[in-house]
């Protein structure tokens, strides 16, 4: 399946698929280890099977999308959304955030937010350490999700209790956007999916946001059946219970952590 190229910037990127469609799904590129270059879009079946178009929007580096070629991009979305009846998105930490920033200009009604940041700017964030370096060129007012998001959003923001940062950030996103609610995955770590992903659980989720709406409860029956066959799962919560003194329950832990075979073999 080809698609056709929306915005063809020298640090931002469009690719859509399937643009004859009345429904749309957007994804967004998350943070990769080694920047500056764009990856090969490709569609994401599991929303172009059913129905949707889809839109994967990327940046050449770890900027969060904020960069001289913003405005630019948001006003190619503004002109693309009125063409569908429902826009949806899925975004991992950098592309969760990209998802809340965008939200606006897509008209987006509904998001899964995986572990999303709300700003990396540290006047916003201070108690976030992770991204300072790339945080030197971010703009907060480009980039403030109560300017640019879409404050009547639903859906809902995924994280794992167990990281202190991303559940601070989920609960600012819903402070940002009231219609969000926050699905506590314990033991997934960064991003909390990875135990839905070993459990084969993946692609229900991805099912119920593209047939009608995420809620929590569902996703949690999910992760609670995940997690069974989830190596990670047991590897995070044994750390977890090491680092509050719990050396037995860590042990008991890990030894599951060998016995556990996942559905799909990997993260």
């Amino acid at each position: 399946m080809r698609g056709e190229r929306l915005f063809d910037g020298a640090l931002l990127r469009a690719d859509l698929f399937r643009p004859d469609r009345k429904r749309l799904f957007v994804s967004f590129r998350q943070r990769v280890g080694v920047p500056g270059s764009f990856e090969l879009a490709r569609p994401v079946r599991a929303f172009t099977a059913r129905g949707y178009a889809h839109l994967h929007i990327q940046s050449l580096w770890n900027d969060w999308f904020v960069n001289a070629e913003t405005v630019a991009l948001e006003a190619a979305l503004r002109a693309l959304a009125g063409r569908f009846r429902r826009v949806v998105s899925m975004g991992f930490s950098m592309g969760g955030y990209g998802a809340l920033r965008f939200s606006g200009a897509l008209r987006m009604s509904q998001v899964i937010a995986v572990a999303p940041q709300v700003s990396i700017a540290p006047k916003v964030v201070p108690f976030d350490l992770r991204y300072r370096a790339e945080a030197r060129n971010f703009d907060p007012a480009l980039g403030d999700l109560a300017t640019h998001g879409a404050r009547g959003l639903r859906g809902v923001v995924l994280c794992d209790p167990f990281v202190a940062n991303d559940l601070a950030h989920a609960r600012m996103a819903q402070a940002f956007f009231p219609g969000l609610r926050i699905c506590r995955l314990a033991g997934g770590g960064h991003p909390p999916t990875r135990v839905l992903r070993q459990g084969g659980a993946f692609p229900a989720m991805q099912a119920a946001l593209a047939q009608g709406e995420a809620r929590p409860e569902a996703l949690i029956a999910l992760h609670r059946a995940a997690r069974r066959v989830s190596p990670s799962y047991h590897l995070h919560m044994g750390r977890v219970a090491a680092r509050h003194g719990r050396e037995a329950l860590a042990g008991r832990f890990a030894a599951w952590a060998g016995e556990v075979i996942p559905v799909v073999d990997k993260g």
